[in-house]
């Protein structure tokens, strides 16, 4: 406990210096804004705004604090336009929708937004504390990982990868396996052979990881909104004066309580993520509802808090496995590590001591953060809800020359330009054929890392491949791994059987 509170002493002290206050204080705004625009999200809000913060030359623990910043805010502003429009804000947001907007439809808007707005501040609030105490403990046994170790992680993550994100598990691996393929374009660092460059010179460092994210989701998402304006799919509907009740927080308590819980560990799970947290948040709090749970997805507030807890919650147990293990929890912060390794710094546990600055005082950053989220929300539910109104057309090319100018100012090569308007066209069409995005990020940033710390574990072992199997560790990983694939298919099965049983 002493060095938890040294560390958020440091923490602290870097967190509420006056630039990086105002940086909390901005990314928090300007991520409620973006996580209220539909479709944008979190991930898209860091992608486009991190080559400006790199740009900019801030502080690598500026910086950082500031796209965290954007990523929470994020996950807050995300039940704006699910409540009012039934269009999620972001991923995470999905399940917000099934009781916020009945609740809107039903004139108690005001009531929903303000009642999720609390739910995300718990929720929040929970996991940050969750993590100071947790997070340096995972890091003192990180420390003790070895390549081999770190193999057999990236195995359980693309394995977590394949039954928690998407509808399809099949099309999740394929994603990933994109995000694989994209990650191994250049030349190799240990052959100097190049790998799928075709030629072109452009590509032989590689793609950038700027260029991946930007163009897969930022463009993606632009064509996305473009193509929902052109369907005249997103609507208005009229804001109220309607605030959360003091019955609304008693009878939803315990569902806060115990989705702040289900949301944190689920985050901490590489690979999972804010709209995994929010799916299994919502159907146990159904089924602990029992027969009172039969009005979930007509305007009840427990369906409305339980997601909301959840995918808070979650934000913030994601950045557990990316500051102790240097594993990105989520789709957001594999961006978040990609963040990290352009200022050169390595995540991991050894940055608990060598970089406490930045480790505490994003941790810190966020404790003020949920706290400024809270003020922010509930004053200006009415003025969030207004800026839904701006028009599209005006909207998305602001977005597309923020994109453009942020990349050019950082790189300089006009290929690039092209590099993420095509990816971008590549991802709108992965969309449209229901692939889920965030497996080609986690698949792109994990794949370096996973191709790096095999040829490390097989470099010491002079080739041999037992090297993988023969810690403890490893072999607890593969185990866990095969049983997160295996289990769900086993329990599928015995239901279908059960249920012919029956007939």
């Amino acid at each position: 406990m002493g060095d938890v509170l040294s560390g958020l002493a440091t923490g602290f002290s870097v967190a509420l210096v006056p630039f990086n206050l105002m940086l909390v204080l901005m990314g928090c705004f300007a991520g409620t804004l973006i996580g209220a625009l539909p479709g944008l999200g979190p991930i898209n809000g860091v992608a486009i705004l991190l080559p400006i913060a790199y740009g900019l030359g801030f502080p690598p623990e500026s910086a950082l604090i500031l796209l965290a910043g954007i990523y929470y805010g994020a996950e807050y502003g995300g039940r704006i336009s699910s409540i009012l429009l039934n269009v999620p804000g972001d991923a995470g947001a999905v399940m917000t929708t099934l009781d916020g907007h009945p609740m809107a439809r039903n004139g108690e808007a005001g009531r929903a937004l303000s009642l999720s707005a609390v739910a995300s501040f718990v929720g929040g609030t929970i996991a940050v504390v969750l993590m100071s105490l947790f997070g340096p403990l995972l890091a003192a046994f990180a420390v003790t990982f070895s390549p081999a170790n770190y193999v057999a992680l990236m195995v359980f993550a693309f394995a977590s990868l394949a039954s928690l994100v998407g509808k399809s598990a099949v099309k999740t691996l394929l994603g990933s396996l994109i995000g694989l393929m994209l990650a191994t374009i250049g030349i190799d660092a240990n052959t100097g052979v190049p790998r799928f460059t075709f030629g072109v010179p452009d590509i032989l460092a590689g793609i950038d990881f700027l260029i991946v994210v930007v163009g897969l989701f930022g463009m993606a998402e632009l064509l996305h909104l473009v193509e929902q304006q052109v369907a005249g799919k997103i609507k208005t509907l009229p804001v109220d004066n309607s605030f959360v009740r003091l019955a609304d927080l008693a009878a939803t308590k315990w569902t806060v309580l115990r989705c702040s819980l289900i949301g944190f560990f689920i985050g901490v799970l590489p690979g999972t993520g804010a709209s995994v947290a929010s799916a299994v948040a919502y159907g146990t709090e159904k089924r602990i509802a029992g027969e009172s749970g039969k009005t979930f997805g007509t305007g009840d507030v427990r369906g409305l808090a339980a997601p909301e807890a959840a995918n808070n919650a979650a934000a913030g147990g994601a950045m557990v496995p990316m500051l102790t293990l240097g594993i990105p929890g989520s789709g957001t912060t594999a961006i978040l590590l990609g963040a990290l390794l352009m200022f050169n710094i390595q995540p991991g546990p050894l940055m608990f001591t060598q970089r406490p600055e930045i480790a505490w005082g994003l941790i810190a950053s966020m404790y003020i953060g949920n706290v400024a989220l809270l003020i922010i929300n509930l004053p200006l539910v009415g003025l969030f809800a207004r800026m839904l109104t701006i028009p599209q057309h005006y909207l998305t090319p602001l977005i597309a020359v923020l994109a453009f100018v942020g990349i050019y100012s950082i790189v300089g090569n006009p290929f690039d330009l092209f590099m993420i308007t095509w990816l971008g066209i590549f991802g709108w069409f992965l969309r449209k054929m229901d692939f889920s995005l965030a497996p080609v990020i986690l698949g792109f940033v994990l794949g370096g890392l996973f191709e790096n710390n095999l040829r490390r574990a097989l470099s010491i072992s002079d080739g041999d491949w037992l090297i993988l199997v023969e810690n403890w560790k490893s072999v607890m990983l593969y185990l866990l791994a095969v049983l997160i694939v295996v289990l769900p298919i086993w329990a599928a099965r015995r239901a279908r059987g059960m249920a012919e049983g029956d007939v």
